[in-house]
């Protein structure tokens, strides 16, 4: 699970409500629950919460009944890992150098990614090395054009919330200003709480509810498109025969340096021991 997610999250509505509860001054800390009371409000709920998700549904309307499914997404932990792709697709060159391209079809029927399912077939099926690129990388594009229909849909909330949230505060302030006139001003007080707390929510839900969407969404959209690429590479260079060893430093080359070294240091060490030596000398 993405804890540090949640764990983000929660910290920014800890924090929140422990400014409005709390109060620092020259008698010393005091502690106010009661100020929680101020910020609930059904009107403001009504404008901004359901306000900016009828505006999400509205311009996204096949994407917003997976809202469930993104969430899932999100708060699983890393699904994709690019070292352990090279790992496989080595394990693969091993197999296609010593009993043929054919041998394959076995693994790709054990494989859980359908694209790399779909990557290996396509190599059994001895197709032209071209369109097998092709067909693969027309895939990772269309994978990311859905990927960013997403994020857009979360970045399009983000933008709205903190426009209803200003629409909430027109709509106070409006009523505050009929007010006036009137003898009766016992509604000015509502009113401008109306207005300031719409403003409070909208604020709150775009920066602490769909701007970390986005950010997590886009994080795994990097990732997933990573990893694919690395299939692509390998699954090319599978099918040209070449030697699995090289086609691991080549592969290598798309994960992060950090995370290259400390692979490189407990991979390398059973096969001769001569890239970890190199690598200390570094």
């Amino acid at each position: 699970m993405n804890v540090m997610y949640l764990v983000g999250v929660l910290l920014a509505t800890f924090f929140t409500m422990f400014g409005i509860v709390v109060t620092i001054g020259a008698g010393g800390v005091t502690v106010t629950m009661a100020n929680l009371l101020n910020f609930v409000d059904l009107s403001s709920v009504l404008i901004t919460v359901f306000g900016t998700l009828s505006v999400v549904i509205a311009s996204y309307p096949k994407l917003a009944k997976s809202f469930p499914k993104h969430f899932a997404i999100l708060l699983r932990s890393k699904a994709f890992e690019p070292d352990t792709y090279v790992d496989q697709l080595v394990e693969l060159a091993q197999i296609a150098r010593k009993n043929g391209l054919l041998a394959l079809e076995e693994r790709a029927n054990q494989q859980p990614d359908p694209f790399f399912r779909q990557a290996i077939m396509l190599i059994v099926d001895a197709n032209d090395p071209d369109r097998v690129r092709g067909i693969l990388e027309n895939d990772i594009e269309q994978t990311s054009a859905r990927h960013q229909e997403v994020m857009s849909m979360y970045e399009r909330g983000s933008n709205a919330a903190p426009a209803f949230g200003m629409i909430g505060t027109l709509i106070g302030l409006i009523n505050m200003l009929k007010d006036l006139d009137s003898a009766d001003l016992s509604s000015l007080g509502p009113n401008m709480s109306v207005a300031l707390v719409t403003t409070f929510y909208g604020c709150m839900m775009a920066h602490v509810i769909f701007n970390p969407i986005v950010a997590n969404l886009t994080a795994r959209d990097e990732e997933e498109i990573l990893c694919r690429q690395i299939i692509v590479e390998g699954i090319m260079a599978i099918q040209s025969g070449e030697n699995p060893k090289f086609l691991r430093e080549r592969l290598m080359t798309f994960v992060n340096q950090n995370r290259r070294d400390v692979v490189g240091g407990g991979t390398e060490g059973g096969s001769g021991g001569g890239r970890k030596g190199r690598s200390r000398k570094k």
